[in-house]
């Protein structure tokens, strides 16, 4: 049996079942509340996940989905830091000025 056929991947072998997740919602929710440059990246790598998955390199979507998974847990982790570092000053500066 050849696996060049149509339908099993252009010759990465047999389908391997669903792909992985692409966590592209948590990716565009951490661009947009978080951090808008490392969410871009998380956008880049969940929009691979399937593509490859459709091709049938699962290698490869699994290393987008946990690069995807990656950049938005970033993302998410910097934009809640800079946000718990702004209320700190902006409380600090609303002390001061009274």
């Amino acid at each position: 049996m050849s696996y060049n056929m149509p339908g099993y991947g252009g010759g990465y072998g047999p389908p391997q079942g669903p792909p992985p997740p692409n966590h592209l919602v948590w990716a565009i929710l951490s661009t947009i509340f978080c951090c808008l440059p490392l969410g871009v990246v998380a956008i880049v790598f969940a929009a691979q996940v399937n593509s490859k998955a459709a091709a049938g390199d699962y290698a490869g979507a699994q290393s987008a989905s946990n690069s995807a998974k990656t950049w938005a847990m970033v993302s998410t982790i910097l934009g809640a830091i800079a946000t718990v570092l702004w209320v700190i000053v902006y409380a600090a500066a609303l002390s001061n000025s009274s």
